[in-house]
């Protein structure tokens, strides 16, 4: 078993059971995404658990895409899965699969089960069906077509499949129980006409099979001994089984979870769709989206997401996570791994009096306060300097701290320095703050051992950046945007969820790769964004600094 995942849950102790009796000696798990949307966070929890439990119980997990709806399904959706699950710190080796390589041998089981009675054609259509079908409290009618002939069935399939029937004309029924209980045993269609061109076996079929009859099959195929599920599928897991008893083949198991929801988000990829159509974001990766690529574009780290997946846990209940726990986790690992900078979002005009007009210093700051294995980095310094506006205040009160006029304030790494006055603009905004500066305090301290209590960031304006900054906020203003019956989730997007500034920023931000993140010091978590250059920095902001408080 490998030491890399300790942690446990109901169906690692079902595994630890299995493997007890003998059940089974190697774990095999999968990860079996529809390529017709990009992961977001929901999926993120199923592919740690698929991926994790492979990994402590030294098994495999396999990636299988399951393309049995060619009309919804995309390569740009493939590949980018694959890119998430790779950026998340995970890898199926050789294990990847697709159901479609599996049609030939699902058509196959379609006719054996046929043969034996369990399957037959129905000319009804899905809303005629509703009707047969009745309600859970109420047992359904035989439809017609259920007591044809084996022979008879096994010639319309065939004709289905050779294309003689209009789509939407008939489907393949599993013949079950049209009093069950269940209503997914009372005769489900497992084979559909659509004639849609598929990416993988181009036009060779016109019949696909459902996803409940490909499922089990794709796991019973790959061997697979644990097949995890969230937990709307808990219904199907008769039919499933059922599925796999009457074929006779590997009986693989399935096993449900709950899913991982978290207040301000939708996690419907149907809704996601939406969004990106409709042009309420900007694609699939915008940083204010859910999914992975967004995330990562954002800045979030995998190694957060994973850790929120560990600390909700896997276990039936549904339940929602507040997104306060997930910002919280994201702030303690970007705390601990980002590089420190200086960048100012709303620039006030600082000039230093007495400073000499031709003279520029360098100052060499830490990349972060509590590793010093991350270096330091060159700072420039000059007369003029740039400072948040909201690091000046009239006539402040001794708890501010910041500039005002009269008061000495350390400019971090460099100097002590004094404003003296201000200049304001006829809307009475501080334009230009005028300093002196104290040249015995090089480095931000006083030989006479003087207390300053305030330190505030700057950047030289001589040496600045303009970048675009774009500050992301949460893209709902209610908790539950698919609370309100009455209201389309999209009644409740937030409008300043996007707010875009030019910002300056000390010179050496420039050259970051995109990717990179960065605490801008005493101003939030920012991450340069997949479009940066040294010529047009962009940076996202990731988070602030402290969660916003509730209202």
């Amino acid at each position: 078993m490998s030491d890399e995942i300790k942690t446990t849950n109901f169906i690692h102790d079902i595994i630890d059971a299995d493997i007890a009796e003998g059940r089974h000696q190697t774990i095999v798990t999968r990860f079996p995404p529809e390529p017709n949307g990009y992961l977001h966070i929901g999926h993120a929890k199923a592919i740690t658990l698929d991926f994790g439990t492979a990994l402590k119980y030294g098994g495999r997990c396999h990636l299988r895409f399951d393309d049995t709806n060619p009309e919804a399904e995309d390569i740009e959706y493939v590949n980018a899965i694959q890119e998430d699950i790779k950026w998340l710190g995970f890898d199926w080796g050789e294990h990847l699969y697709w159901a479609s390589n599996y049609f030939d041998r699902m058509y196959e089981l379609a006719v054996a089960l046929i043969k034996k009675g369990k399957a037959y054609v129905c000319h009804l259509s899905s809303e005629e069906f509703k009707d047969y079908r009745g309600a859970p409290t109420e047992p359904g009618k035989e439809p017609p077509g259920r007591k044809n002939s084996i022979e008879e069935n096994l010639a319309l399939f065939e004709k289905m499949k050779n294309g003689e029937f209009e789509d939407g004309a008939c489907v393949l029924r599993a013949r079950i129980d049209m009093t069950s209980p269940n209503l997914h045993l009372r005769d489900p269609a497992i084979y559909r006409i659509k004639r849609a061109h598929h990416h993988n076996t181009g036009d060779k079929w016109c019949i696909y099979p459902m996803y409940d009859f490909a499922h089990c099959i794709e796991d019973s195929i790959e061997g697979v001994t644990h097949s995890m599920c969230t937990m709307e599928f808990e219904v199907h897991r008769p039919l499933y089984d059922w599925i796999l008893e009457e074929l006779d083949v590997f009986r693989s198991h399935q096993f449900e979870f709950s899913k991982l929801n978290l207040t301000y988000v939708v996690l419907s990829k149907r809704r996601l769709l939406q969004l990106v159509n409709e042009g309420y974001v900007t694609g699939w990766d915008d940083p204010r989206m859910p999914t992975l690529c967004g995330m990562r574009r954002r800045g979030f780290t995998a190694d957060a997401i994973k850790k929120l997946c560990e600390v909700v846990g896997c276990t039936k209940y549904e339940g929602i996570t507040e997104i306060e726990l997930f910002e919280s986790i994201i702030r303690d690992d970007l705390n601990e791994h980002s590089l420190r900078a200086m960048a100012v979002v709303d620039p006030v005009k600082v000039i230093i009096e007495n400073y000499p007009e031709e003279l520029e210093e360098n100052f060499e700051l830490p990349n972060h306060p509590q590793q010093e294995e991350l270096g330091t980095r060159t700072v420039p310094f000059s007369k003029e300097l740039w400072i948040e506006r909201t690091d000046y205040m009239d006539d402040a009160p001794n708890k501010f701290r910041g500039f005002t006029v009269g008061r000495e304030v350390r400019l971090r790494g460099a100097y002590l320095a004094t404003c003296n006055s201000v200049e304001k603009d006829a809307d009475g905004n501080v334009t230009v703050l005028h300093c002196t500066y104290d040249p015995e305090t090089k480095g931000g301290s006083a030989p006479d051992g003087r207390k300053v209590r305030s330190t505030i960031h700057w950047v030289s304006a001589k040496h600045a950046v303009d970048a675009e900054v774009r500050l992301y906020d949460r893209l709902y203003t209610v908790e539950n945007p698919l609370g309100d019956k009455e209201k389309d989730f999209k009644d409740f997007i937030n409008p300043d969820s996007l707010e875009t500034i030019t910002a300056k920023l000390e010179p050496i931000l420039a050259q970051a790769a995109p990717g990179t993140r960065f605490q801008f010091e005493r101003v939030g978590y920012f991450c340069a964004d997949k479009d940066h250059t040294p010529e047009s920095p962009v940076f996202n902001r990731t988070l602030t600094l402290r969660a916003p408080r509730k209202k």
